[in-house]
């Protein structure tokens, strides 16, 4: 998973990309005439002011996600979630699309028409999320998402001295209690759902795990005033969490009665804003569920293979097996992969070691370009945690040289043995190596550092969800089709139930917000159908409740990703090389699949 740039309402998910410089006006080539060029420079150049001025605005009224972008002209301020802050939104949002529409898209250049098309299902977003949505009326994680980033982004990377930081998150601490009143006033118990406010009363202490292990160690940094200052922020903000606590404990909680559940309207509206793809609803479900049966039969064949030269083997193994001989023959060989499995303290210390060796088979093989900037494993902050397993924390492109964060969360220490041992089975070694893939190497630390250096100033900041875990997840692919781990059959094994996450992710998540899918019938989709452990499919259980229109974005852009890269083998034959594809795929930063694949095969923009 990496967190991505997202409308207003996902504000516990978004660590965005970094804004670059607007992109230079293409010079006019010598097939136009001269009129045609001279009229397509004015409104690339059009263009390129507007971008910029959106860029600007848009990140003056998201502070935390300016500091995010590695753009700190904003880093003491805190995003406003009054009524006058959302209609300062909406009204910045309705004066760019106005100007958008003054704008003859088809005479900009082909890179440009990209990020008009972006730019525009972006500011329509934000208004829909403000106006229609409403998230800030229902979803507390929006706050409490805020306020943990507003202080670990200016802390967890070194892009200015310490002091500096210090500084400024004195001021962004001395905020919070605003941004506090702000949910309080905002959120109405009748419209929260229950499991929203009970995961927001559980996150809501790790910002005082914030304070104790990044600002108060660094506290010495200051002196004077300036620390006296600090401690009073410090104070006063210790104060606001407790009352935080008591009202979500005492309030919230026992109020919260609002529906999870999207509904099919609000659902098919975010999806379409999210993915901005093609697909609709229903062809990702009947997509998902076709790759879920023949990614079911490949793991029998290899499940088949591997148990015939061991004894014990279930019988019978027919060629053509039913579900019931389908299911014991893939269960038996997972087992051999669950026994091999990581110590409960050394998750981390393996996920390390994962990284380094598929850095090396990506080199080894030249499966595509690596990248030369720094990745660090680090345990996941508290107040992120329960919503992922794992995830990649990239630097914004302004942030020059500073390091990217795989982020693993350990295991709780609540957790009864048999919870651990849940836990250890889905995360075993071979899966934990298939996580690194997605999260680092070449998954996430490798795509996104290779979209920071696109020089289109949307492009870097408006990620594309789809785009992104769509190429982590392809990622996985290429790494087995290449023979990772010497062509382990355990390890091709684990890669497809990997692969059978992300597809069930697809079902589950519009089967849960539209259909009413319950609680068993998800539990069985994962823990059955699709081979998941019980500790990975309650996670994904709560994950599917307090998200909507993510958990589609893994298998709707990996199957846009093959769908592309069929094309281009076709259209190369002979000539196709991979590392060449692959380089080229990642040049164009990280918009919408959709795009990508019209800049590759030179088709208009649409």
């Amino acid at each position: 998973m990496s967190l991505r740039a997202t409308p207003l309402a996902a504000a516990l998910l978004t660590i965005t990309l970094a804004a670059c410089q607007p992109q230079a006006t293409p010079a006019p080539t010598g097939n136009q005439p001269a009129a045609t060029s001279a009229a397509s420079s004015q409104t690339d150049a059009r263009f390129a002011d507007l971008s910029q001025r959106w860029l600007d605005g848009w990140l003056q009224l998201q502070p935390v996600t300016s500091t995010q972008t590695g753009d700190h002209r904003n880093d003491t301020a805190l995003d406003d979630f009054s009524a006058a802050g959302r209609q300062k939104m909406i009204d910045f949002s309705r004066k760019i699309l106005a100007e958008l529409d003054t704008l003859d898209v088809s005479s900009l250049s082909r890179e440009n028409q990209v990020d008009a098309a972006i730019l525009r299902n972006q500011v329509r977003y934000d208004i829909w999320t403000v106006e229609t949505l409403q998230s800030w009326a229902w979803d507390p994680q929006l706050y409490t998402g805020t306020a943990g980033s507003a202080i670990y982004t200016l802390m967890a990377r070194d892009f200015a001295p310490m002091p500096q930081r210090l500084k400024s998150v004195t001021q962004r601490m001395e905020k919070l209690p605003t941004l506090f009143a702000q949910m309080r006033e905002n959120l109405d118990p009748n419209r929260v759902p229950k499991i929203h406010a009970e995961t927001v009363a559980k996150q809501n202490s790790g910002l005082l795990s914030l304070i104790d292990e990044l600002v108060a160690p660094n506290a010495k940094s200051l002196s004077g005033a300036e620390r006296k200052r600090l401690d009073a922020a410090i104070a006063t903000l210790r104060t606001a969490v407790a009352d935080q606590q008591k009202w979500l404990d005492e309030t919230l909680v026992p109020n919260a009665k609002g529906n999870f559940r999207l509904g099919q309207t609000l659902y098919d509206e975010k999806l379409a804003f999210a993915l901005n793809s093609p697909l609709t609803r229903t062809e990702i479900r009947t997509r998902a569920e076709a790759a879920i049966g023949e990614t079911r039969r490949e793991m029998y064949e290899i499940a088949r293979k591997l148990l015939s030269e061991r004894p014990n083997a279930p019988n019978p193994m027919p060629l053509q097996p039913n579900d019931a001989q389908q299911q014991a023959v893939i269960e038996a060989a997972l087992e051999l992969a669950y026994a091999d499995r990581p110590a409960r303290d050394k998750v981390v210390e393996l996920a390390k070691q994962s990284t380094t060796e598929a850095t090396a088979f990506v080199r080894e093989k030249n499966l595509v370009s690596v990248p030369d900037t720094p990745v660090q494993v680090i345990l996941m902050p508290e107040f992120q945690r329960g919503v992922a397993v794992a995830y990649c924390d990239s630097p914004g492109a302004l942030d020059k040289g500073l390091d990217t964060f795989y982020a693993v969360s350990p295991i709780p220490d609540a957790w009864t043995p048999e919870q651990v041992d849940s836990f250890l089975r889905e995360y075993n070694t071979r899966s934990i190596h298939e996580l690194s893939i997605h999260e680092a190497m070449p998954g996430h630390y490798l795509q996104i550092a290779h979209s920071n250096k696109h020089p289109s100033t949307l492009r870097a900041v408006l990620g594309s969800g789809s785009f992104i875990e769509g190429w982590a997840m392809y990622a996985e692919k290429v790494l087995a089709d290449a023979g990772y781990m010497n062509n382990d059959p355990l390890m091709q094994l684990i890669q497809r139930k990997w692969a059978l996450r992300a597809m069930a992710n697809a079902i589950l998540d519009q089967a849960i917000h539209v259909d009413g899918m319950s609680q068993d019938d998800a539990m069985k989709l994962m823990t059955q159908t699709t081979f998941q452990q019980e500790r990975e499919a309650a996670g994904k259980w709560v994950r599917a409740q307090l998200t909507s229109a993510q958990l589609p974005t893994y298998f709707v852009g990996y199957s846009e990703h093959l769908d592309l890269r069929r094309e281009v083998e076709k259209r190369d034959g002979k000539a196709f090389d991979i590392k060449a594809y692959h380089d080229k795929v990642l040049s164009y930063g990280s918009p919408p699949v959709r795009f990508a694949r019209e800049l590759m095969l030179d088709q208009p923009i649409k």
